[in-house]
């Protein structure tokens, strides 16, 4: 899997950065495994991590609540967000952290938008833009966002090792 970061824009207060990962899944499984089913399998596969993922409000799709509550030793406890859209056909997804020990004072929100592609040799491309609101003069930690980024693409691997283990999942 290769990937690469890039810092977009630090505009009145918004911080917006563009990830970009190559996997050799196809983009139909990683999305419906890493995206629509994540609030099951990701605690099954990573629950030194992630204690649980509950919906909360609604019924998984746009407008939703969900909740992330993490394994004892986190930094954080849990964190609420809104899914802002789930278009299982364009493979695209957005979310709103909305509550948490991630959103500190000095952050408004967090919003994500999530794309796959599909990517050479059958595998995909996916594409995440965050952007983070803050408030005043706060100024990121670098070194935290990309902290925060490296521990969501351990997730993303793991979901991507369970698929390339077991090719009739989520076919």
């Amino acid at each position: 899997m290769e990937h690469t970061w890039a810092i977009k824009a630090n505009i009145m207060g918004v911080t917006s950065y563009t990830d970009e990962h190559t996997s050799p899944v196809a983009p139909s499984r990683i999305f419906k495994a890493s995206i629509v089913d994540s609030h099951t399998l990701i605690p099954k596969l990573l629950p030194q991590v992630i204690k649980s993922m509950d919906i909360i409000e609604g019924d998984g799709g746009a407008g939703s609540i969900k909740q992330i509550t993490f394994a004892e030793g986190s930094n954080f406890k849990s964190i609420k967000y809104r899914i802002d859209e789930l278009n299982d056909d364009a493979l695209t997804y957005s979310y709103t952290l909305v509550e948490g020990d991630a959103l500190i004072d000095e952050l408004e929100k967090i919003t994500y938008e999530i794309k796959f592609e599909k990517g050479p040799d059958g595998g995909s491309i996916s594409k995440v833009t965050s952007k983070y609101y803050t408030r005043g003069d706060f100024k990121l930690n670098e070194d935290e966002v990309k902290a925060g980024k490296e521990k969501v693409l351990g997730m993303y691997k793991a979901v991507e090792a369970y698929l390339l283990q077991n090719p009739e999942a989520y076919a």
